[in-house]
């Protein structure tokens, strides 16, 4: 964002309508990828309805979390067509290879690996820190950045990312409170990862009313921003 006279602050969020793919143009339509991650994937299902009930049409399923990929394959049959399902915390090509083999729409890596980026068929979103790093991710062709763990530098971070690297689009992850959300998106960011905050215990047998509430939260935290 930039702050003119008397604390008016203009966004600087690259247009949506310019994502490369119709998948990474609808994680930039929900605004915020809700990021699936507990022991095991058994609760992901009902977690995922109550989310895209909400507004938050984009979901990540970590592999860390156990049954991820049986988890990916039953929400992509499950889910309306409009809502997006991917694997998140792929480290490997074995992994990508698999997500992609159980209906993986995109991959989300933690890191940057350029061996990852491509050959699968479906976008792929590293995740970066430095300038550097995001520079050779936007130069390997990807369609989306993740910024990661974002919360380390704040929505200023992105600002002076778009200096540079205007054109590059930008998922903050990591750290982020639902109440983070319009702030990142105002700074430029065209979508927000988030986990812990908006799940909560939701995946492990919490409340699924109370997940329902935060993802409204989220969800109008970016109508918000975009308005």
């Amino acid at each position: 964002m930039t702050i003119g006279a008397g604390g008016r602050i203009t966004r600087v969020t690259p247009d949506p309508i310019t994502a490369p793919d119709p998948t990474t143009g609808s994680v930039i339509s929900s605004g915020v990828v809700a990021v699936l991650r507990a022991p095991t994937a058994d609760g992901f299902s009902a977690v995922a309805h109550v989310l895209v009930s909400a507004g938050i049409t984009a979901i990540e399923v970590t592999l860390t979390s156990r049954g991820a990929l049986d988890a990916i394959a039953g929400l992509r049959r499950q889910l309306p067509e409009h809502a997006v399902v991917g694997a998140g915390t792929v480290l490997t090509a074995d992994q990508a290879k698999a997500s992609v083999d159980a209906g993986a729409a995109f991959l989300v890596s933690p890191v940057l690996d350029l061996e990852l980026a491509g050959g699968f068929g479906v976008p792929f979103y590293p995740g970066c820190l430095t300038p550097s790093e995001i520079f050779a991710a936007q130069r390997s062709g990807a369609p989306l950045v993740k910024l990661f763990p974002a919360a380390t530098v704040g929505p200023r971070y992105i600002k002076d990312l778009h200096g540079p690297l205007p054109d590059v689009r930008i998922m903050p992850t990591g750290g982020i409170d639902i109440g983070d959300v319009a702030a990142w998106l105002t700074a430029g960011a065209v979508a927000v990862g988030l986990g812990g905050p908006l799940l909560g215990d939701a995946a492990s047998g919490g409340s699924l009313t109370a997940l329902a509430d935060r993802a409204r939260r989220a969800a109008d935290a970016v109508v918000f921003a975009r308005s």
